[in-house]
């Protein structure tokens, strides 16, 4: 025993004599690297987030009537800005390079993405600003990469957490904003740059800090919610019904997109006649249904807060619908992560009127998670973003409506790019 005790006492010796050392990803040029682009990720779009308030604040001064010629205008000038400094694309495009193009994301489209998002999302088109900053910072990356002469896997994990480092930002989510940078390139319901999580990680938790600090983020919900009360062990079970439904909205909302643009296709014309086209219309939508207007990140709270007839909340829904589809299909730039939890939301609401008994959050939270996953095919992620979003705490739910809605998602998707490339051609 005596003998046993002496060998431990010289073991432990031996471990204290030896120098600490840190992980390998520790302070070394790799994991500076991610920080620095998580750096970037944060000041850009916290910048963007300061110039996109002002012009929200000027814009909005035009009310009644005058927002339809003053949506016109906004989508004519966005149109010229694509028509003479260049096409940025859209989420199309950035799958594409990630899986197709060596994970090169172009920066030189930027100020064009920057300028003619700002317009379109100040000016309430029914677009969110995540898109155009998963853009800008992911061609960040791609820049920094090339600057330090990475290839190969290297440069697209520096280019998904530049998109995670821009995602995470607008979102306050790290973890949410890294996984949604690794599953919106999903393929065949499998996530193929797992290599990437852990950039992404460190890039979205600097830019997270940064972002933070620039426009004084705080801790907490952005979406407040009634508080949500535990009913039984089949609250999944129901979550799961919910999500059904909101799943044949996100066909609808899918199909409804596709038909636009099938449409606009046929108007043999410039881009800015096209965007012209959509912020009359956008206007008109926008004059009668005023809550409509805006990518939802303010209208969701008010949409929660205000009681709403259930006729009324038919209209908000449809004509919703209606503006994004008018939105993506018109040519106008923007993300629709927040419009179709806008969406999920007056669905929710409807739902709970009919069937009161159902908890009203577990109503909206489950049909956000099923169409923005049907949609955007990300469950991981939508269920991470929606519980940080929303501080509604029990994971179960949220993640069975999410489930539900990727696997019901129509064979079609939404995002193209998530395809092989021989079958979308």
């Amino acid at each position: 025993m005596k003998l046993k005790r002496r060998r431990q006492i010289v073991s432990y010796s031996s471990i204290l004599d030896q120098p600490l050392k840190f992980t390998p990803f520790v302070f070394n040029r790799t994991f500076l690297l991610w920080a620095l682009l998580g750096l970037m990720g944060g000041l850009i779009a916290g910048i963007y987030w300061i110039v996109l308030e002002f012009l929200i604040h000027k814009i909005a001064f035009f009310e009644g009537w005058l927002v339809i010629p003053t949506m016109a205008i906004c989508g004519l000038l966005a149109g010229l800005i694509i028509h003479y400094i260049g096409d940025p694309g859209e989420i199309d495009l950035i799958v594409d390079n990630i899986r197709f193009n060596k994970g090169k994301l172009d920066p030189k489209n930027n100020p064009s993405m920057i300028l003619s998002s700002l317009l379109c999302v100040a000016s309430g088109g029914s677009l969110g600003p995540e898109a155009p900053l998963v853009q800008v910072t992911g061609s960040t990356g791609t820049w920094l990469g090339k600057i330090f002469r990475l290839k190969g896997e290297e440069l697209r994990s520096l280019s998904i957490a530049g998109m995670a480092s821009g995602f995470t930002a607008l979102f306050g989510a790290p973890l949410g904003g890294s996984l949604f940078s690794l599953e919106i390139l999903h393929h065949k319901h499998a996530v193929e740059y797992y290599k990437a999580i852990i950039p992404a990680l460190v890039a979205s938790c600097f830019s997270y800090v940064i972002f933070a600090l620039i426009i004084h983020l705080g801790l907490g919900a952005t979406w407040s919610l009634p508080a949500y009360e535990y009913s039984g062990t089949f609250d999944f079970g129901i979550a799961v019904l919910l999500a059904i439904v909101a799943t044949i909205v996100g066909w609808i909302f899918i199909y409804c997109i596709k038909f636009l643009k099938s449409l606009f296709k046929k108007v043999k014309t410039a881009i800015y006649i096209k965007t012209l086209i959509g912020g009359i219309l956008l206007g008109v939508i926008s004059f009668y249904f005023p809550l409509t207007r805006y990518f939802g990140h303010e209208e969701i709270n008010s949409l929660v807060n205000t009681n709403f007839s259930v006729n009324a909340l038919f209209l908000i829904l449809i004509f919703k619908i209606l503006a994004i589809a008018i939105t993506v299909t018109s040519g106008w730039r923007g993300g629709f992560i927040i419009p179709l939890f806008f969406v999920g939301t007056t669905l929710g609401l409807i739902i709970h009127h009919y069937f009161p008994s159902i908890n009203v959050s577990l109503a909206i939270i489950s049909c956000m998670a099923g169409i923005n996953a049907c949609v955007t095919r990300t469950p991981m992620s939508t269920t991470i973003l929606l519980a940080t979003l929303t501080g509604f705490s029990y994971f179960i739910p949220i993640l069975f409506a999410s489930l539900t809605g990727y696997f019901l998602a129509p064979r079609t998707a939404f995002i193209g790019a998530q395809m092989d490339k021989k079958k979308r051609n």
